[in-house]
């Protein structure tokens, strides 16, 4: 059975959308996912469950699109919330890490940080994303994820500034590097 991350946006993060974790782990095992497992407070679920039936002529993506819609509806109807919802299998994420294009170049963790989105972003505001960046911040894209090198911190950086939110419009979450280190081992 294949296992998969579950990454919600902006859950207790400085207050806002609060939402147990033991809540929200019984509203995973609810949906019949098995041996759910949160990590940390922020939003982050790993879980097993058998792949959405896809049916023939559907994008291959559609499993995970189906995923996402069954969480997003839970947690609508037992929070009352609206919180999107990016999954991944778990061994995209072994993937991610392995693929870091910033690899050797940074000093620190903290320095580096990971943005999934639904889908792939578009070419055009990929472009807006690069010619924005201001050094020593850079952003590589690859496939569903933004990678960020932040040497001076997220705080002054174009993702802290919510540039990709509110400028380019693209619904992502983000979790710093240790963070997706621990997602690969969930």
């Amino acid at each position: 059975m294949p296992r998969f991350i579950a990454l919600l946006r902006g859950i207790n993060v400085g207050g806002n959308t609060m939402i147990k974790m033991t809540e929200l782990k019984a509203a995973f095992e609810e949906c019949g996912f098995e041996n759910v497992v949160t990590y940390i407070n922020s939003g982050n679920i790993a879980f097993d469950c058998k792949s959405p039936r896809v049916r023939k002529g559907e994008p291959f993506n559609s499993a995970e699109e189906k995923l996402t819609r069954k969480i997003e509806d839970t947690i609508d109807k037992r929070f009352g919330r609206h919180i999107p919802v990016m999954i991944r299998e778990q061994v995209a994420i072994s993937a991610i890490l392995a693929n870091n294009p910033f690899e050797g170049q940074f000093e620190s963790q903290k320095e580096m940080h990971v943005l999934f989105l639904k889908e792939e972003i578009p070419v055009e505001k990929e472009r807006q994303l690069l010619e924005a960046a201001t050094p020593p911040e850079r952003f590589a894209i690859r496939g569903r994820e933004i990678f960020c090198h932040l040497p001076m911190g997220v705080a002054d950086s174009l993702l802290g500034k919510s540039f990709i939110e509110k400028k380019l419009k693209i619904a992502v979450t983000g979790r710093n590097w240790r963070t997706t280190e621990k997602l690969a081992t969930l």
